[in-house]
């Protein structure tokens, strides 16, 4: 085996070991031990990457080299790796983006907490990213659940423990339903270990037994990730979780969490259910129909809102609705549009609330638009930073959300069946967005009248500055260098199949 192939393991260690050095470090040795922690499991995942991508194929990795059924997998291809690399570059820059206002956020004796949450979180991440085992992707995603809920509430006011408890009343709903139809099909096949529990399935169908029980564990799974995922109508939790945390934990949960569980529901389709399976169930036909639903839903609650960071949030359900309306569709390219719009919609909704911040400070700490006036200004680097975020979500050429939106279109024309609905709500839900995000860029680039800008410098912002240029980077490099990527997504796909 080559060491290299270590380096999944590695990095999900290096997390949870990283969370226990910093409970004992001061503030700022903790702060810099995740910010070194997240660069140096960045760096692993871009040296596998490479590697995967020379070899050409995925590997398993047998936990104390025990085979099944008494040792726990790791599964690694182009799709985990990557996806692991892009989870910490957006933590990383995430983190970077709010350091700062956390200072203000969060009081000084829980800044160790925080740090300890965020290394918690990005193992849960990976191992859900990584894992090629049902039950202990499980364990991570309650992992994940406490950390995230742990991030909203550490800023202690009234706002963001109500949206705590909400997030954990909906959380815990979805992960009962996971775990229910977890145990029904290990009773259906005897096996946790994804690869077998495949094998089991198709033995299953080919005997003509237990199809009925199988329908309901397909259900009971795909529902309770799209409860945690916020899909439409399951969403209630996410506007306050996201707009009243802390500025880092926004757009860490808006960007990431969200998807660490699609990410497990694709895994789920590709690696326990099989493809097939899944699309024969119609379950992929509900995830669809919710999926067209939260793209027009989300934009209307979008519209209605007077305060940036909900409308912000409000974003997220019709964004989440795209990716569920790719995995609807049923076809390869459907699959390989939801894949790049995770990354694409990562990109963007983090450099958005990072932006934000940004102008609502200039604001005298106001979130509400007529307050913005002017706000592009008096902060010129979140003022290009929120336009470029706001060009990317409504899908102008040359940003990352032009290309989600040109693949779904070409995704729903190979569907015939579903090509009308998709390309109408499509449509629908890009004019809804051009509504509420070019609002705001007018409204910070309208002038507020008798008033004299004093522009914030960069020498007074100098990381918060170059954490928006390195988004932007990263926003204009999705959306003018995808061939690439989406080749890889789609090679990707083939390993998980």
């Amino acid at each position: 085996m080559d060491f290299i192939q270590n380096f999944p393991f590695f990095s999900i260690m290096l997390s949870m070991f990283s969370g226990t050095v910093c409970s004992v470090l001061p503030r700022r040795a903790a702060r810099w031990v995740n910010t070194l922690m997240i660069s140096l499991i960045g760096v692993l995942s871009f040296v596998l990457l490479s590697y995967l991508v020379v070899r050409g194929e995925s590997y398993v990795y047998m936990m104390g080299h025990f085979p099944a059924p008494w040792g726990n997998e790791i599964r690694a291809g182009i799709l985990e790796a990557g996806t692991a690399l892009f989870f910490c570059v957006i933590m990383l820059l995430s983190m970077l983006g709010g350091r700062k206002k956390l200072q203000e956020e969060v009081v000084e004796s829980k800044h160790n907490m925080y740090y300890i949450l965020v290394n918690l979180l990005l193992s849960s991440l990976l191992a859900l990213v990584y894992t090629n085992d049902l039950f202990t992707a499980y364990v991570f995603v309650e992992i994940n659940t406490i950390a995230a809920c742990g991030l909203i509430m550490i800023r202690q006011n009234g706002r963001t423990i109500e949206a705590a408890v909400r997030y954990m009343i909906m959380s815990l709903l979805g992960s009962g339903l996971l775990l229910l139809g977890i145990c029904m099909l290990y009773d259906l096949t005897g096996h946790l270990l994804m690869s077998n529990i495949q094998a089991a399935v198709q033995g299953i169908l080919e005997d003509g037994t237990y199809e009925v029980p199988l329908l309901v564990t397909i259900t009971l799974m795909s529902v309770g990730l799209a409860i945690k995922s916020a899909l439409f109508p399951f969403h209630a939790w996410l506007p306050d979780a996201y707009g009243y945390s802390t500025v880092s934990s926004a757009a860490i949960l808006s960007s990431l969490v969200s998807k660490g569980y699609i990410f497990l529901l694709i895994k789920i389709i590709y690696r326990v259910i099989g493809y097939n399976v899944f699309g024969n169930s119609h379950i992929i036909d509900v995830l669809f129909v919710f999926g067209l639903m939260g793209m027009i839903f989300g934009s209307l609650n979008a519209i209605q809102e007077n305060d940036i960071r909900r409308m912000i949030a409000f974003s997220s359900v019709a964004q989440i609705g795209y990716i569920y309306m790719g995995i609807g569709m049923g076809t390869g390219v459907g699959m390989t549009a939801s894949v790049f719009h995770i990354l694409s919609h990562a990109a963007t909704k983090s450099l958005l609330f990072i932006a934000a911040i940004g102008l609502t400070d200039v604001s005298g700490g106001s979130r509400h638009f007529i307050d913005l006036t002017g706000a592009a200004y008096r902060n010129k680097w979140a003022g290009v930073a929120f336009t470029v975020g706001s060009l990317s979500m409504v899908g102008v050429p040359m940003f990352s959300g032009f290309i989600s939106k040109l693949l779904f279109a070409q995704a729903a024309v190979q569907n015939h069946v579903k090509m009308l609905p998709a390309l109408i709500v499509l449509a629908i839900s890009t004019i809804l967005n051009a509504i509420y995000f070019m609002k705001t860029v007018i409204r910070i680039y309208t002038p507020e009248e008798g008033s004299e800008y004093e522009s914030v410098t960069f020498k007074n912002m100098k990381t918060y500055a170059v954490t928006l240029v390195c988004f932007i980077l990263l926003n204009v490099l999705l959306g003018v260098s995808s061939q690439p990527i989406v080749d890889l997504i789609e090679q990707g796909l083939s390993m998980f199949a």
